[in-house]
This record gives C-alpha cells, structure tokens and sequence, in this order.
C-alpha cells in the first residue's frame, strides 16, 4: 500500500514545470536543459530508489520503458517532420488558417497527433509570421492538431493503440465519429471567429502570396516506416517478462528500433535546405520534452499505484470513468491512465451484468465505458502543457519561432475559457445516460455556436466592440493602442 504522501515528488515536479519558467530568479536558469534534467532526476531517481526498495521494481521498469517508447516515438516523428518544408505563402488569413488546422486535425487520426503537430506547426507559424496575433493560433493547434484530432484510430493517440493491443477492434473508434466532429468542429468555428476578431488591426498588405510547394517527400516515405512499426512491430514485452516466460527476442524494442532507422534515413536523405533553412530545424524542442518528461514518468509512479490500489472503489459508471480518466490524463501520461480504467471498466461488476443480459460489451468492456474512457484519455490532454507529449513540442517550437506563449498556468486560463465548455458538451450528449443532460449538451452547443459568432461583431468578452465597423487599416496600431494586443498579452499574464 502506497502512502498519500507518495504523490508529492509528483507535484513538485509539476510545479517546478509550472513555476520554473515563470519566476522572474529562476527564468532563465529553468530553460537550459542540463537544469531540467537535474531537476527531474532529483526528483525521479529517489522516488524509482524508493520503490524497488518496498518491493515494486515492476513498476519502475514499466515507467521506464514506457519513458523510452515515448521518448523515442516523439523523436522519430520529430526529426521525420522536421525534414519535410512546405514552401511558399499560405496568407495567414483566418479561412487559410482554418483550413490548416482542419486539414490537419483530420490527418491527426492517421499519422497521429504527434506526427500532424510535427509535421504541420513549422508552416502554419510560418504562414503567419506577419500577424501582430499568433499566440491564439499555436493554442488552438494544440487543441486540435495534438490532441483533439486523434479520436479515429488507434494510431491517433497512445492510449487507443493499448486498446488495440487488448483487443479493441481497428474500426471501433470510427464509431467515434459524432464525438469527434463536434469538438473539433466547435473548436474550428470558435478559432475562425476569434481570428477573424483579432484581424481588424492587422496589415492587411503584409502578405506577399507565392505558389505553394513541398520539398524533403521522401520522408513521407519515413513516416511509413513508423506508422507501420506502430501498427505491428513488437516492442520489449513487459507482460512475457512479469510472467517469466519471457524469450530473447521479447526483451528488444524492435519497433523503436524501427523508429530510430526512420529518424537515420530521414537525416540522412533530407535535404539540408528544407530542414534547416525552411523549418530551422533545432533539437531543442524534444531534448526540452525528453528532460522534463523523465521526471514526470518517475514520479507519478506512487500516483499511478494508488490509483491502481483505489481505482475499483470509485464510483464507476460513464460519467465518473470519463471524468477521471479525462482529469488524470490532463496531467499523468494518459497511455497508462487509460489502461487502468480499462482494466477497472473489464473486471466492473457492471460488465459482469452486462454480458449476463446481453449487452454489448467491446473487448470485455461496456460499450459506453469504452467510449467514456477514449474520449477522456484523448480529448483532455490538451487542458495542459504535460496532457500530451505533443503540447510541449509545439510549444517549444512557437517559442523558438519568436512568439511569446502563455505560461503553463496561462494556458490552463485560456484551455478554461475555450475547451473546456467544449469538453463540457461532448460529455452531457455523448456520455451522459439521461435525456435531462443531453438536452443540455444542446443548449451548450447552441451556447458555444453563438459565443462564436458574437465574436464576429466583437461581442465577446475581452474582443474589441464593434470590430466590424472599425476603419481597415493599411498598417497596423502600434502595439500600446491596439485593444485586442493588450487583450492577448493579459490573457498570457
């Protein structure tokens, strides 16, 4: 039995990611990378010492293979990506960039989220240097092209892949189709909107339009080496190694071999031009998420056992499966989380009595449960920087490009205000198992399509009034006169 005091290594380290970048003495020394790894393992290696002390070296070991898979994952779709330019000038107009964001959400669900947020972010930053407000836009992409965008498949995101691997149908999650279009849909509608609000003050000749082109394709080539290594190389088999009828080849990572081949002919075929002149490619953006992610993984070890030991006496139907899991998952690595509550969801009296009356159950699980369970895991990884592996990326390489993001406290302010109402509506018509909540799940909706909406005449709370009837500006306010610019920088404050 883990003690309660066994999650605080956990928090400190969350709140080091949290506060580190953001206290003016500390600043600068959080963002070298030596000082997050020192930070992490300070906090990660007693806490892993400490375990395999009280018996639990297993759960250590599973942590740590996780930490290489994902790890190693991020770093193959990462340097694949990187190779891969889309040149010229997308405008950077707000019907350009929805279609961006829409394009790419739809391709999150098959090359996954972290392949369409590596893949995808370079350019739309790019297509948008010349706007004063791009901080919303790189927000919005994490909500859908790193997060939102992977319900479809079981390559979309980690933790439909474990489902998979436990007997989850391939096609299953297409049925997840309706959950899917309504959240990134609202999101699309609500981003088109607000960018279309925050226009008013921009150069309007700032763009210059050149034909589009792509240059590296032959890492899409790469792309399918590790999608495929997603799909059906084994990696390391933990389960064949705790039972103890583990054989030699069920101890190697063979697919993540397969990723680092990928990531090797990627940097090998690539041409230079496209990686680093186009995308100014750096490995600072996944040696920042391999260091902070390290500590993260060995602490919520104790978290995940209690988790584990309590999980069957919550309260289990689809509400709280989903709550809990789209809470935990906004913070924990949700692969893990997942697992927990689909084992817990498996082994439930109430699939007992399903199966005895008939009902359907989808790899031992309620069909509702399964859906309650992938929708949380999923969908709210983008509440937090740490939700998803991708958001740290993305916001990294934002950074990098010039634009100051908010701070991890200021994202949570602005993934409040805009997705969780969001999250809110899928859950009272999608999850909710009375008509009383999925008649609230449509007045959301209808809330959420007018919010929008009274954006475009600058209705909304924080947006400039009457935007529409404000003069077209050859050249934009100066910074300390534009309403909407001192709205932005309040909302990263």
């Amino acid at each position: 039995m883990i003690p309660w005091w066994g999650v605080l290594p956990f928090a400190v380290m969350l709140i080091a990611v949290a506060v580190g970048p953001v206290i003016p003495a500390t600043s600068h020394w959080w963002e070298k990378p030596h000082v997050q790894i020192i930070v992490s393992l300070f906090l990660g290696v007693p806490v892993a010492v400490v375990m395999i002390a009280i018996g639990e070296p297993f759960a250590v070991a599973e942590r740590v293979v996780e930490y290489g898979q994902f790890v190693l994952l991020l770093f193959g779709l990462f340097v694949v990506a990187g190779g891969i330019a889309l040149t010229g000038d997308l405008a950077g107009t707000p019907k350009v960039n929805t279609v961006f964001l829409a394009v790419g959400t739809l391709l999150a669900s098959f090359i996954g989220t972290t392949g369409a947020a590596m893949l995808l972010i370079r350019p739309l930053v790019r297509s948008n240097a010349h706007r004063r407000h791009r901080m919303h836009t790189v927000i919005f992409a994490i909500f859908t092209l790193a997060n939102c965008g992977g319900l479809l498949t079981p390559l979309g995101d980690p933790p439909l892949f474990l489902g998979l691997l436990r007997g989850v149908p391939f096609t299953w999650t297409f049925h997840l189709w309706k959950e899917w279009l309504l959240v990134n849909g609202l999101l699309l509608l609500t981003y088109y909107c607000l960018d279309r609000a925050l226009m008013w003050d921009e150069d309007k000749e700032a763009d210059v339009v050149e034909p589009l082109g792509v240059k590296g394709l032959i890492n899409v080539l790469w792309f399918a080496v590790i999608l495929v290594a997603v799909a059906v190389v084994p990696s390391v088999d933990m389960e064949a190694i705790k039972e103890g009828h583990a054989v030699w080849h069920d101890w190697l990572p063979w697919r993540e071999f397969a990723f680092l081949a990928a990531a090797g002919g990627s940097w090998k075929t690539s041409a230079r031009d496209a990686r680093f002149l186009v995308n100014h490619f750096s490995f600072g953006p996944i040696i920042e998420v391999a260091a902070i992610f390290i500590g993260i993984f060995l602490t919520m070890i104790p978290t995940l056992k209690i988790l584990d030991e309590h999980a069957e006496d919550l309260p289990v139907n689809a509400i709280t499966l989903h709550l809990f899991t789209g809470g935990l998952s906004s913070v924990l690595d949700n692969a893990p989380t997942y697992a927990t509550f689909f084992e817990v969801s498996r082994s439930s009296a109430l699939a007992t009595e399903y199966a005895a009356t008939g009902g359907p159950l989808i790899a031992g699980v309620p069909a509702s449960f399964l859906v309650a369970i992938s929708t949380g895991a999923v969908l709210w990884g983008a509440m937090t920087y740490i939700g998803n592996g991708p958001n740290f990326m993305v916001r990294s390489i934002a950074e990098d490009s010039g634009i100051a993001m908010p701070t991890f406290f200021g994202y949570i302010a602005w993934s409040a205000r805009w997705l969780l109402p969001v999250l809110a509506t899928s859950l009272c018509l999608f999850v909710g198992e009375t008509p009383a909540l999925r008649w609230v799940g449509v007045a959301l909706a209808v809330m959420l399509v007018a919010r929008a909406l009274l954006l475009l005449r600058g209705k909304g709370i924080g947006i400039p009034p009457n935007v529409p009837d404000r003069p077209e500006r050859k050249h934009p306010l100066p910074p300390e006169k534009s309403l909407a610019y001192r709205y932005l920088s309040k909302e990263d404050e």
